[in-house]
């Protein structure tokens, strides 16, 4: 099994910056991507920016240019670094991390408590 958890969110003015981090542990040898997810009320949960195992990284439209996804092998953790927040941007967090589901085309996800963003208008 995975663990993911999850820290760095808060309460933030807009224009305000916050970093997220998700750290990773257990057998964590067959995950080839994390990614951070969130989910505003009322709201469906969507991606928000992901990272794979071959370091190429992906962005939601909503936050290309303001978010940046990174990651630091040596400590299992992935971090999200979120700039020039908006109100809209006011969800909570989820990491996820993917791994190969055999004999099925969806792979097979973990995902962390979450963590709340909030930002002010």
């Amino acid at each position: 099994q995975v663990r993911l958890v999850e820290s760095g969110g808060g309460l933030v003015q807009a224009g305000g910056s916050l970093r997220l981090s998700c750290t990773a542990s257990g057998s964590t040898e067959n995950i080839n991507a994390i990614g951070w997810y969130r989910q505003g009320s009322g709201k469906q949960r969507d991606v928000v920016a992901a990272i794979s195992t071959g370091g190429s990284t992906y962005y939601a439209d909503a936050v290309k240019g303001r978010f940046t996804i990174s990651r630091d092998n040596a400590k299992n953790t992935v971090y999200l670094q979120m700039n020039s927040l908006k109100p809209e941007d006011t969800a909570v967090y989820y990491c996820n991390a993917k791994e190969p589901n055999p004999g099925w085309s969806v792979p097979y996800n973990y995902w962390g408590q979450g963590t709340q963003v909030t930002v002010s208008s």
